[in-house]
């Protein structure tokens, strides 16, 4: 396993993301268990999760499954770089969601009681809350972060002028402000590029992109269709159809380079800078397994083209604005 610094901390952690959210409505928590043991095993050390996973509202399933599997002992918890998220509703009444000081106290003393444990590494706000002021929001940060409740603060799903707002904000305060922000990001998403991407280098802010394969897309779905392995429908179907062309290049820019699509869309992620490592959402051992060898493939500047090729992005970002 990969390793490197989350942004410009000196935290270290795996560049593959072990992703939590399919552990209670897809995977049972004793297999969750065997698949969290797995990446400790494969020396994947962070991972991710939400309060509100486990689409019970209110209840933080896979926080409590996370905090039983960290109440085992056998250094669990100390191996891990646990990162959590607020901001979604957890509750029918209306200061139960959001970035206010009062809820964030709140939640982060909720998701630390599921998970049991007395500190989180990451804490991140799961979406901009435009109502909420910067100093009534990193007040409450570093209130958490003096009572050793929480170590260091990210964000998801910011735009890049969010990202430059909170940095500017917290320096005014002298507080570290945002280490981290996770958006989605794939071969076949590349708005990030844009402005969130030069935003987060700038600032010394790693990125972890979501859904890197987005939604299977690109994870040999021709190829499965074929094989009979997969059957779309809906708007999976949909996606399939209206990119059907590009997804056909690219699986066969795949079979060229003798590399699973799925490894070869991590491995694009692995090589973009400025990201420090994409999520994995494995529901089973051997997904998590197979997901390992995207660190086998390189990808020379001819495959890097030919990707840029089948999947334009915006390399040159931010001048795409202005020439």
């Amino acid at each position: 396993m990969q390793h490197t610094h989350l942004g410009r901390t000196g935290l270290i952690v795996s560049r593959l993301v072990l992703g939590t959210m399919n552990f209670g409505p897809s995977t049972e928590e004793a297999d969750a268990h065997r698949v969290m043991d797995r990446a400790l095993d494969l020396e994947i050390n962070f991972f991710d999760t939400a309060n509100a996973y486990g689409r019970k509202k209110g209840e933080g399933v896979t926080e409590q499954i996370i905090g039983r599997w960290f109440a085992q002992g056998g250094g669990r918890r100390e191996k891990v770089v646990i990162a959590t998220k607020l901001y979604a509703s957890m509750s029918d009444w209306p200061n139960d969601a959001f970035l206010s000081a009062r809820n964030i106290r709140l939640a982060c003393d909720a998701s630390l009681k599921r998970l049991q444990t007395d500190y989180i590494d990451l804490y991140q706000m799961h979406h901009v809350d435009r109502r909420t002021p910067w100093d009534e929001i990193w007040e409450a940060m570093e209130t958490l972060r003096a009572q050793g409740k929480i170590l260091y603060v990210g964000s998801s799903n910011f735009a890049g002028w969010h990202i430059a707002a909170a940095q500017e904000a917290a320096k005014h305060r002298n507080f570290l402000g945002l280490v981290s922000e996770q958006s989605l990001y794939n071969l076949t998403e590349r708005a990030i590029e844009l402005e969130v991407l030069p935003a987060a280098r700038h600032y010394g802010i790693g990125v972890i992109p979501w859904s890197p394969l987005h939604g299977g897309l690109l994870g040999g779905v021709l190829r499965k269709e074929n094989e009979g392995v997969r059957r779309q429908g809906g708007r999976a179907k949909e996606l399939v159809e209206s990119k059907r062309d590009q997804v056909q290049a690219y699986e066969d820019l795949c079979d060229e380079i003798g590399h699973d699509p799925a490894h070869v869309a991590l491995a694009w992620l692995l090589a973009q800078d400025g990201v420090t490592g994409p999520i994995i959402g494995p529901r089973t051992m051997e997904q998590l397994d197979d997901a390992t060898q995207a660190f086998e493939v390189t990808l020379d500047d001819k495959a890097l083209a030919r990707l840029d090729e089948i999947w334009p992005g915006h390399q040159t970002a931010p001048e795409d604005y202005a020439w």
